[in-house]
């Protein structure tokens, strides 16, 4: 019979092994540059192909871009019947973010922000993996922030989705998150800072083409030692404060901060941090930047910023050409920051200010692939933003979907990731088949 003591040390073990299991799982690459040599790659083979097929096969290159991700899925004219094969589509540090891939089709059928069953609140609170696309356009005004679970995606494909209101939308700690497809505008506080979208604490999270503008806060906020993170093919506007990565400069816990920006368009009215970064990683790679009102990228506390093929449109005022700014460092202290430009175009007296080992060849060694020059920013960016609902698919017949807004799709579900509750309960569980067992009561004694 098991002494008392040796009861409490089964207990401990039991409540901190999810947590001992937690810290041990990979939160970063271990060589950063290895996936900026893969984006490059996948970016050179998709405009080669662009280039071969358009001398034979003009149809399907009308639909080629060059951009990877949308030439991965957008020339397939039968997109609709296969959603789930955009999970294979990332590139970037948040290229192996899953979303629902797996998981059932679930239709959102009621633009209210109600939570029941058909609206969008009820999908993303789920335990289990979902994909979850809209049956037509929608306006989803929240009333708090709409905080989404693991191993989720929101397919906006097909349909004008927007969404806005409290919130908006809250990442917490969770993983494998897919957002596509979406507009997000005129988010205020609500038990939140009024983030576009905020992330905070998760990994493997992905966001592509979506419209952001007019919140309250910023418009995407990486924070808490996220990581694994893809923002691609997005379209920003009229907002002063753009993208977060990184919330303290004394928060150690973004060294292992690794997002990747490709592809997107810094459009309207915009001021600043287009990101402003902090202590991680940052790969900056063939975005167009329209204009700016202080500066376009930022940073603190040493992080590494890898710029390559944008393109930097400077604003009219002389006071305001530098790409680049530093932050709370002296001049010898963030002459060390590894802050480097590749294949870029200044455009109207821009210039990009370099330090660290971006002043070297050897940072460019790290790379056998030339970056694409942004000369060809125009075709890689000109789908950025939510798109617009495709011909024949918005309100289009998904299938029958029950009362929960389900429609069973193919492939065999995802085991759900244990939930807090279950994670908690299981140490009083074999407690109590243990006093079971060996007194045949059900009653643990006081």
């Amino acid at each position: 019979m098991l002494r008392n003591t040796h009861i409490v040390f089964i207990w401990l073990l039991g409540c901190l092994c999810p947590v001992i299991t937690a810290t041990d799982l990979p939160h970063q690459h271990p060589n950063p540059e290895a996936v900026v040599l893969q984006v490059q790659r996948r970016l050179n083979a998709s405009l080669a192909r662009r280039g071969l097929l358009g001398v034979h096969e003009n149809d399907q290159v009308s639909c080629l871009t060059g951009n990877p991700i949308d030439d991965c899925w957008r020339c397939d004219p039968n997109w609709e019947a296969d959603r789930q094969h955009l999970a294979e589509c990332g590139i970037g540090f948040g290229q192996h973010a899953v979303g629902g891939k797996g998981g059932q089709v679930y239709v959102v059928t009621d633009h209210s922000d109600s939570g029941n069953p058909g609206s969008l609140r009820y999908a993303v609170t789920r335990p289990e993996p979902l994909w979850i696309i809209f049956s037509s356009d929608m306006l989803i005004k929240l009333k708090r922030e709409l905080i989404v679970k693991s191993y989720k995606t929101i397919d906006g494909r097909g349909a004008n989705v927007q969404i806005t209101g409290g919130g908006c939308i809250g990442l917490k700690y969770v993983t494998n998150v897919i957002i596509h497809n979406i507009q997000l505008h005129h988010c205020v506080p609500s038990e939140s800072d009024g983030d576009g979208i905020s992330i905070m604490g998760s990994r493997h999270i992905w966001i592509d083409h979506c419209s952001l503008s007019y919140c309250k806060d910023g418009l995407i906020d990486v924070t808490l030692g996220s990581t694994a993170i893809t923002l691609s093919n997005n379209y920003f506007s009229h907002h002063d404060k753009v993208m977060l990565l990184g919330r303290s400069d004394g928060d150690e816990m973004d060294d292992g901060m690794q997002v990747t920006v490709a592809f997107n368009r810094f459009g309207e009215a915009l001021e600043q941090r287009m990101p402003r970064c902090r202590r991680g990683y940052f790969h900056v790679v063939n975005n167009d930047y329209t204009q700016w009102g202080i500066y376009a990228i930022g940073g603190s506390a040493s992080p590494t910023i890898n710029s390559q093929g944008n393109r930097y449109i400077a604003p009219p005022s002389t006071n305001a050409k530098e790409v680049t700014r530093r932050m709370d460092a002296k001049d010898e202290d963030w002459a060390r920051w590894n802050w480097r430009t590749e294949g870029d175009i200044m455009v109207n007296g821009a210039y990009f200010v370099p330090s660290g080992d971006g002043l070297g060849p050897q940072f460019a060694m790290a790379s056998s692939v030339e970056p694409k020059s942004a000369g060809f920013i125009d075709q890689l960016t000109m789908n950025a933003g939510a798109l617009p609902p495709t011909s024949g698919a918005s309100g289009s017949n998904y299938g029958d979907w029950n009362f929960f807004g389900t429609t069973y799709g193919s492939g065999a579900p995802r085991l759900p990731p244990p939930s807090t509750t279950s994670i908690l309960s299981a140490p009083f569980v074999t407690l109590f088949l243990y006093f079971i067992i060996n007194y045949g009561c059900c009653v643990l004694p006081l």
